[in-house]
């Protein structure tokens, strides 16, 4: 998996219309194109949250009180850059106009 931090920096991180016949030139249904994206975005959401944990975890300082919280400058500006990155959702779309999603259908059963 390619960095994909270093990859979005240059990223716009607002929202903005897109023309829908260039996101359903691949499947031609703008449901499917949406389900691609939205799965790509799940896993985007599920990996940068586990990877910002464990960079927090570095951090960690267990104390006997649980009243004691410990501030450190680095783990807040952890903190920043994530908070910084565009939202998955958007990291997904930019992948996918940027033909960088491959997709695939599951074969079809018969019903009958």
């Amino acid at each position: 998996m390619t960095d994909i931090k270093s990859k979005v920096q240059g990223l716009d991180p607002s929202a903005k219309a897109r023309n829908i016949h260039e996101l359903i030139k691949d499947t031609g249904n703008i449901y499917e194109t949406l389900a691609i994206i939205s799965k790509r975005s799940n896993q985007l959401s599920v990996d940068l949250k586990a990877e910002l944990y464990q960079k927090l975890e570095e951090f960690a300082v267990s104390s006997d009180t649980i009243e004691e919280i410990h501030e450190n400058k680095e783990q807040i500006e952890i903190s920043k850059f994530y908070e910084r990155l565009p939202n998955p959702a958007l990291i997904a779309m930019d992948e996918y106009l940027n033909d960088e999603l491959h997709h695939r259908y599951r074969e079809k059963r018969d019903r009958y």
